[in-house]
């Protein structure tokens, strides 16, 4: 989120809170419960900031395998990432949402599933623990 705002120089965001209220008014309710629903779904894994949106890896996991996921919001849609290897076995309850591998737009016009993505959350973080686990 950083840019131009008022003919300044807007830093990046370093911390969710920061992320957030950097955001459109508009979308701030969401952000903040897109948070909650991931924290809700996957309580000990470390959030912070990477590539300029919110992120959340396993504790003490570095690199592509530590990742659990990343959320944001891009123009009319706020964007939610994981893991393909997460997404595949939700394909068809996803397929709507879904525009690349790793990636799902909600729309901002409509009703965010946060249900789902609280789902989406947990069922990665159980593969994660499984695939650890054998």
């Amino acid at each position: 989120m950083s840019g131009i705002e008022v003919g300044r120089v807007v830093s990046a965001p370093k911390s969710v809170d920061q992320y957030i209220r950097a955001a459109p008014r508009e979308t701030q309710a969401a952000l903040r419960r897109v948070r909650a629903a991931i924290q809700a779904a996957a309580p000990n894994v470390d959030e912070s900031i990477s590539y300029g949106l919110p992120f959340y890896r396993y504790k003490g996991e570095a690199g592509i395998e530590g990742r659990l996921c990343y959320f944001g919001v891009r123009g009319a849609g706020l964007q939610l990432y994981l893991r393909p290897r997460d997404l595949e076995p939700h394909a068809e309850r996803i397929a709507k949402y879904r525009t690349a591998k790793s990636a799902l737009r909600f729309p901002l016009n409509e009703p965010i599933p946060f249900r789902l993505i609280q789902t989406l959350v947990r069922e990665a973080q159980r593969l994660h623990r499984a695939g650890n686990a054998g």
